[in-house]
C-alpha cells in the first residue's frame, strides 16, 4: 500500500482540527458558567440606602455582645458592680461609634434609656414559679438577670439621634447581649 506524498501531514492536521473543535465545544458550558458567576436570584441588586441608624445599631450590637462578658462571674448580690464594669467597657465603645459615624458624614448621639430597659425587662423576663432563671433588673439602661447565682447582661436600651443628608431620625432600640 502506497500513500501519496504529504498525506501523513494532512491526517495529523485533520486530527488536530477535530481535537480543537471538540475542545471548543467543551469550553462553551464553561463560558456560560463564567458569565453567571456572582449571580444569585436571592441577592437583590439594590441602590436603596440603608435606613437611618442601621449601621449604628449593628455597631452597638457588637459592642453590647462584647461588653456582656464583663458581667460574667459577678455574684447576683454584686450586680451593681457588674453593671459598673459593663458600663466601663461599653461607654468608650459607644463614644467610638459616635465618632466613627461622623467620619461617614452622619452625626449620631447615643444615650441609654432607663424606662425602655424597665419596659423590656417587664415584657421579656418571666416571673413566678417554674421559671428557668432568676430575677431581672434594669439598672442604668441595662437589663441584667440572675442565672445560677451570677449576673448576666441581657440587653441595653438606647435612644439614638441620627442626623444625615436625609434629615434627623430619633430611634429607641433595645440591643440584646446574646446577638
Amino acid at each position: 500500500m502506497s500513500r501519496e506524498p504529504g498525506s501523513r501531514g494532512s491526517d495529523r492536521g485533520q486530527t488536530v482540527l477535530v481535537a480543537a473543535a471538540m475542545l471548543a465545544l467543551a469550553l462553551i458550558p464553561l463560558g456560560f458558567a463564567y458569565l453567571q458567576l456572582g449571580y444569585h436570584e436571592d441577592v437583590a441588586a439594590s441602590t436603596e440606602p440603608e435606613s437611618p441608624g442601621s449601621e449604628t445599631i449593628r455597631l452597638l450590637e457588637r459592642a453590647v455582645y462584647d461588653a456582656g462578658g464583663e458581667a460574667v462571674g459577678h455574684p447576683w448580690q454584686g450586680r451593681a458592680g457588674a453593671v459598673a464594669q459593663v458600663n466601663a467597657s461599653l461607654a468608650p465603645r459607644e463614644r467610638d461609634i459616635e465618632a466613627a459615624q461622623v467620619k461617614r458624614g452622619v452625626a449620631v448621639r447615643i444615650e441609654r434609656n432607663g424606662s425602655a430597659a424597665n419596659a423590656w425587662a417587664a415584657a421579656n423576663c418571666p416571673s413566678g414559679a417554674g421559671r428557668l432563671f432568676g430575677d431581672c433588673e434594669a439598672i442604668g439602661g441595662m437589663v441584667v438577670q440572675e442565672r445560677a447565682g451570677e449576673t448576666h447582661l441581657l440587653a441595653v436600651a438606647y435612644d439614638l439621634s441620627v442626623v444625615d443628608d436625609r434629615g434627623e431620625t430619633a430611634l429607641t432600640v433595645v440591643v440584646r447581649a446574646d446577638g
